[in-house]
């Protein structure tokens, strides 16, 4: 009796000893693609466990999340062995391209030798070339706004464009091009350097969204297209739309912008930086040159799930999920559980390898550096003139690309009494308040262009005073021409993404503006 009672304790404990070990160290085929200091590391920890004694007193969690990561990370490993190197194609389907060979000086002193710009469109140009809409876009989306022949899957905003639609094709010509600096087509750091034959990876230079929007005008000058009918855009779409309003006021007569702001702000500068940090530290990401290896995708796809965070609200996640978890018959577990938690779970997952990292760290803080106050145009028109006569005069040094870590001389500290904080002048701390002088200058070329501005109220990364203060910018700047809608959250609850997905209310307001 005391034999077998001792063999089924013994049996016991090897069962739990087998449980306790991480799921991941139970993957061979994982295991075997380690680097010896893994196996070692492994070993030691085998050593320490079979040197104590007793028994765990749980087993260890398993973590299917992980167990996913490294499965991928093993498969993209044995593409890289088999081949020269992933090579991965971040477009989105059949698209135009225009390449530019002349050069394109950007407004921080880097230069393009050349480039090219991705682009679709929609509806018949007409004689005089006058009914042309550009559609500008939000962060990482492609020139595929709407189905075409040579690519039949429906795009991004295929519901708004089309005969009868908001973008009625039936009377527009609508373009819509994937930015300088993105992967679906338009140059960007996977694009190849003529200079030396390489990808551009971290060597590309920095961008604003005014570069960009001078990209899309070299296309247009190739196309004939004179004077748009109306420049188009949500998001990131919406700062390029009024940055175009800016750049070339004779060469627009509307404007759209939807959720979108005349300067960037601290939160969503503060969002975009936690997303190219997890982003970069990411060991895969390797500086920006891993086009011959692994891509970062376990920091692609944590950064998409912060992005995720800021793209709708939580009155709309109450309702959508509340508290439900996924599987309430099993115990909690530390991988996604709540059905939160695999929303955003699967947005990261079904995003990260579909979209270029280093164009996600370009891209996004072009947007950070986004400001149409009229201090950083002056300031932007020196730097560019200065850079222009280093060219004439034959200098082609390249312009600094260093950078340092500038941290305050005291560490910060928070204020006890909130009314001792300093607030900077120039952010607007009631919604009604007046925007800022520079600001208002700064919009000041757009004061005869008919403008539409929307806003919703749940949106979080561009909240709804940031489009109120744009539309009264334009009106102390003496457009009498401005138009402002704001979704309440009665109307939607989506968040940023409305403008992806309210037909009724944003493609509405579209209509009546053209028309």
């Amino acid at each position: 009796m005391a034999r077998s009672l001792l063999a089924t304790t013994h049996h016991l404990h090897k069962s739990l000893s087998s449980l306790s070990r991480p799921t991941s160290a139970r993957l061979v085929g994982i295991t075997s693609q380690l680097s010896p200091s893994h196996h070692q590391h492994g070993r030691n920890l085998q050593s320490s466990r079979s040197s104590r004694s007793g028994t765990a007193s749980n087993p260890a969690m398993a973590f299917p999340c992980l167990d996913a990561l490294e499965t991928r990370s093993a498969t993209l490993q044995t593409q890289a062995r088999s081949s020269s190197g992933p090579e991965p194609s971040y477009t989105s389907g059949a698209a135009e391209s225009f390449h530019c060979k002349e050069p394109l000086l950007l407004d921080w002193g880097g230069i393009l030798p050349e480039f090219t710009v991705a682009y679709e469109s929609w509806g018949k140009l007409n004689r005089d070339k006058s009914n042309a809409i550009l559609l500008h876009t939000g962060l990482s989306a492609s020139s595929h706004a709407h189905s075409t022949e040579a690519n039949p899957q429906p795009g991004w905003w295929e519901k708004f464009i089309g005969p009868g639609s908001p973008l009625d094709t039936d009377k527009y010509h609508v373009i819509c091009t994937n930015v300088i600096g993105g992967c679906h087509g338009s140059t960007g750091p996977s694009s190849t350097d003529p200079g030396n034959g390489e990808r551009y990876a971290t060597r590309f230079p920095i961008l604003t969204m005014q570069d960009m929007v001078r990209a899309q005008f070299r296309l247009l000058d190739h196309l004939g297209i004179e004077k748009l009918y109306a420049s188009v855009g949500s998001s990131m779409g919406g700062m390029q739309s009024l940055a175009a309003g800016v750049l070339f006021p004779s060469k627009i007569q509307r404007i759209i912008s939807i959720s979108g702001c005349a300067r960037s702000h601290p939160y969503s500068i503060a969002m975009r930086h936690t997303q190219r940090q997890v982003l970069m530290m990411d060991p895969n990401w390797n500086r920006g040159f891993y086009y011959d290896g692994i891509p970062p995708h376990a920091g692609m796809k944590l950064a998409r799930e912060i992005a995720t965070v800021t793209y709708r609200s939580g009155p709309e996640w109450e309702q959508r999920f509340g508290r439900r978890r996924a599987d309430p018959s099993k115990p909690p577990a530390l991988c996604p559980d709540f059905l939160i938690e695999t929303y955003l779970d699967h947005a990261g997952e079904k995003w990260c390898l579909n979209y270029d990292p280093n164009s996600l760290l370009y891209v996004s803080k072009a947007m950070d550096l986004f400001d149409l106050g009229r201090e950083n145009q002056v300031a932007t028109l020196s730097r560019r003139s200065d850079r222009e006569k280093d060219l004439a005069s034959g200098s082609y040094a390249l312009p600094n690309a260093e950078c340092s870590l500038t941290l305050p001389p005291t560490p910060y500290e928070e204020q006890v009494d909130p009314q001792q904080q300093q607030l900077d002048e120039s952010e607007p701390i009631e919604p009604g308040s007046r925007p800022p002088e520079d600001l208002i200058k700064g919009l000041a070329p757009l004061r005869d262009i008919p403008t539409l501005v929307m806003g919703v109220a749940s949106d979080i990364l561009f909240p709804a005073w940031q489009q109120r203060e744009i539309a009264e910018a334009l009106r102390l700047g003496g457009n009498r021409g401005v138009t402002h809608m704001e979704l309440s959250e009665e109307m939607s609850l989506f968040g940023h993404d409305t403008f992806l997905l309210d037909l009724k209310h944003i493609g509405g307001n579209i209509r009546m503006f053209l028309s």
